[in-house]
């Protein structure tokens, strides 16, 4: 089998390290990829959002299937370009995509649905948008409703933050296009949780539970980021949990878009908050989350290509996917300055030491080669992984062996799954 991914960060070097552990291992190509893809397959001179190129790449070498990483290609219709030439593709077409791509649209479709979720105003005006926060009151959320590299999400905790915000997104257009829309919305109190599905549209496969840590610092504090580490499974939802969850969100939201005529083929992506009442949507996403996927492929079990390539053909099959026991812990490494500016060129050392350890290891985001050395060339730097028998256990060796590993400037969380292990769970 010929897989392409198109991507470049930790995310993609996941999916492709998956590929490469099946039974069967497909040959694999990556657009643009990193310095880890490069030791799993074939890097492309290709940036995944030259949707002509990887087009062309595609027409002329017909890859078996193509797996789409990012949201930005998914939303602007890569999908549909493959569709045409006759190439599977993992991933939905556009205007299934827009459930990340446009939040206006997505709160649409979860109100159509009946999935519980914030109340919430749409705004394109400065003075309609600051009477909609009075309306819904303190703390409040300002989402701009297009992609925004994961930044155009601002929790206010106060009117004046909220005004603020609006300005940044309506009157100073921080956020470019993806702003001249916001979403005004409610505050919810509880624990969020990431809840993934496979579909192909009709079927629908549930996908084990885990929780990112958005902040920069511990605690929870500091500016967003793409994603400081995660771990899976998260207890803040049980096993009973995933099947409610898939009759409550998963099932509704794909009948909706098939009344609508949008058929969903791919990964959906649930961001949850955990309230006291149950369950509520905060978002979606088109694609698998980052870092989430580093800490949920490690445990998958069985052909993860069979199982894309399933999806693509409107056949998968839920029953064929299993999870190995015990838990994974991912910790992010930073360049210094992320998520603000941060230089690149900074010499990685103690990747094989860190590799050697039991259970471990590292998936590359921002890395590349120049002559002849490992270098950082992102914010978010590293993904290091353990698996462990428990959450406990795998906390021990990602950090045992973030310990092993050396960069100018590195930062990281050092408290990754500290909700789960404050549960007495691991």
């Amino acid at each position: 089998m010929k897989v392409l991914v198109v991507g470049g960060g930790g995310r993609e070097h996941a999916l492709g390290w998956r590929l490469s552990r099946d039974p069967e291992p497909p040959r694999l190509w990556f657009a643009p990829g990193n310095a880890g893809t490069a030791g799993l397959g074939t890097n492309l001179p290709i940036g995944s959002e030259d949707l002509r190129g990887v087009a062309d790449w595609a027409r002329r070498e017909r890859p078996d299937v193509v797996v789409v990483g990012p949201e930005a290609p998914l939303c602007a219709g890569l999908a549909d370009e493959l569709l045409t030439l006759g190439i599977r593709v993992f991933g939905p077409v556009a205007a299934a995509a827009r459930l990340e791509g446009s939040k206006a649209f997505c709160k649409e479709i979860l109100e159509a649905a009946g999935v519980p979720t914030a109340r919430a105003r749409r705004c394109s005006d400065p003075a309609e948008a600051r009477a909609a926060v009075r309306e819904l009151g303190a703390p409040v959320v300002i989402k701009a409703d297009g992609l925004a590299a994961g930044k155009g999400v601002t929790v206010c905790r106060t009117l004046d933050e909220a005004d603020r915000a609006i300005d940044d997104a309506l009157v100073r257009g921080v956020f470019g296009d993806a702003g001249r829309l916001v979403l005004i919305e409610e505050c919810l109190v509880g624990e969020e949780a990431s809840v993934l599905a496979l579909t192909d549209g009709e079927r629908i496969a549930v996908l084990a539970s885990a929780q990112d840590h958005k902040r920069v610092a511990d605690g929870d504090q500091g500016p967003n980021t793409g994603g400081m580490g995660a771990y899976s499974p998260a207890p803040v939802v049980s096993d009973a949990d995933l099947s409610t969850l898939r009759a409550a969100i998963f099932e509704p939201v794909l009948r909706e878009l098939r009344r609508r005529g949008i058929t969903y083929r791919g990964v959906l992506y649930a961001g949850l908050m955990i309230t006291a009442t149950g369950p509520r949507v905060l978002e979606f996403n088109c694609r698998f989350g980052d870092p989430e996927t580093q800490a949920m492929l490690p445990r998958w079990q069985g052909s993860f290509s069979r199982t894309l390539l399933a999806c693509a053909d409107g056949r998968l099959n839920p029953e064929a996917i299993s999870w190995a026991p015990g838990a994974c812990v991912c910790v992010v490494m930073a360049a210094p300055g992320y998520p603000g500016e941060y230089p690149k060129g900074a010499e990685i050392s103690g990747i094989e030491d860190a590799e050697r350890r039991v259970g471990v290891v590292v998936f590359h985001a921002g890395t590349a080669i120049r002559d002849g050395r490992l270098v950082t060339a992102g914010g978010r730097v590293l993904g290091v992984t353990a698996l462990g028998r428990d959450i406990r256990e795998a906390v021990t060796r990602a950090y045992e062996a973030v310990g092993c590993i050396r960069f100018e400037g590195a930062h990281f969380r050092r408290d990754i799954a500290a909700r789960a292990l404050a549960r007495g769970r691991g």
